[in-house]
């Protein structure tokens, strides 16, 4: 089992499930959470090596520059519909990501099969 691989997965799940979190519950709190682990995920993204790394780091980058706006229009603005609206958009680029990670881990395993 690669160990690296599984905390990176952990990452970005936790960074799509914190975002679901906070359009459940709109709270700073939340999206600050989701907001730091989409950082930490981007982070974890930048040292990947694999076949869709780029399209996985501009998925991840996209989900962050949704996410520190709407933190700043819920703290600062107080502006609830806007950070909601751009929690969605980081929400659907952190679906596209997984959705890239599962295209990933299938290739990989084809490559084991051969």
């Amino acid at each position: 089992m690669d160990w690296g691989k599984v905390i990176y997965v952990f990452f970005s799940l936790m960074s799509l499930t914190s975002i679901a979190g906070f359009l459940y519950e709109n709270n700073a709190i939340s999206l600050f959470i989701a907001a730091s682990l989409n950082l930490i995920s981007t982070i974890l993204k930048i040292g990947v090596r694999n076949l869709l790394s780029a399209e996985l780091l501009a998925s991840s980058l996209v989900a962050d520059l949704h996410l520190i706006p709407a933190f700043i229009f819920l703290v600062i603005v107080g502006d609830d519909k806007w950070a909601i609206a751009l929690s969605i958009g980081a929400l659907i680029a952190n679906v596209f990501s997984m959705g890239l990670v599962y295209i990933e881990s299938s290739k990989t395993h084809e490559d084991y099969d051969v």
